[in-house]
């Protein structure tokens, strides 16, 4: 009865997960926004009314945001990066009935409310997210910031494997793409190099917190730039060697509202 337990959890582990040895080519993106390495501050804001009289050419801010927030941005000949969580569930999200239940992990760490998903049944999770990127195409949105696609450096409550991030990760940029849309790859560092392909601008967390920066290099050698953001530290500690990097970093709190200091 155990072996027959066993073959039935395997067979249905091949199941959903089928090979990720053989990647798919990086989809072309005629037309789309190329962003290009700046030292400029960029701005974050995922929460709050969205402040325009922020200065910076590149805004990223939620998907669920009004069509006018993009269009008043490029009135102001900025560009909008639309914030899409594709990697974890977000019970608040008006579509978030329609993840099975069996494909919900442990709970995000610091996001009690959230938990991570099996991105192994991309299959099921396929035409979620894809409306998902049809929202932000049609309000206009120059990018894509793709968040939470590194489920498998932590503890999501399932066994994925790198293979199974870079199957999961190739599938979304290219979906981002073929809509018209530039497409941010999210932390992830371990994976860069694979990825970078497939990815035309990088969105970093505290890595001249965390001394992880270097890595990041890859995506200003190839022209794609870096828009970081840094929590604990002080523009003392990153500022210059942010600059020298050709990055773009803001220091912001974890709030990600309006609130930001830049570099210059």
């Amino acid at each position: 009865m155990r072996r027959a337990i066993a073959l039935t959890a395997v067979l249905g582990a091949l199941l959903i997960v089928p090979s990720a040895s053989a990647l798919p080519p990086p989809a072309s993106c005629h037309g789309c926004w190329n962003p290009k390495p700046t030292t400029q501050p960029w701005q974050w804001q995922l929460q709050g009314k969205i402040d325009l009289s922020v200065s910076a050419p590149v805004y990223d801010i939620d998907m669920d945001v009004a069509g006018a927030n993009v269009k008043a941005i490029h009135d102001q000949n900025d560009r909008a990066i639309c914030y899409v969580d594709v990697g974890s569930w977000e019970p608040y999200r008006s579509d978030a009935g329609k993840f099975p239940k069996r494909l919900l992990g442990r709970h995000f760490q610091g996001f009690p409310n959230e938990r991570w998903l099996d991105i192994r049944a991309l299959h099921v999770l396929k035409p979620i997210l894809a409306k998902r990127f049809d929202t932000c195409a049609a309000k206009g949105f120059d990018g894509v910031e793709a968040d939470n696609v590194d489920g498998y450096a932590n503890r999501t409550g399932f066994p994925l494997s790198g293979k199974d991030q870079l199957r999961f990760d190739t599938w979304i940029a290219n979906a981002v793409r073929k809509r018209g849309m530039a497409i941010g790859l999210k932390n992830d560092l371990d994976q860069v190099q694979k990825l970078l392909p497939y990815f035309d601008f990088a969105v970093n967390e505290q890595c001249f917190q965390y001394r992880e920066c270097k890595v990041l290099e890859h995506f200003i050698d190839h022209g794609k730039p870096v828009y970081g953001a840094e929590y604990e530290l002080p523009l003392s500690k990153f500022c210059s060697k942010s600059v020298a990097m050709g990055f773009s970093t803001i220091r912001k709190r974890y709030s990600l509202r309006a609130y930001r200091k830049t570099c210059s």
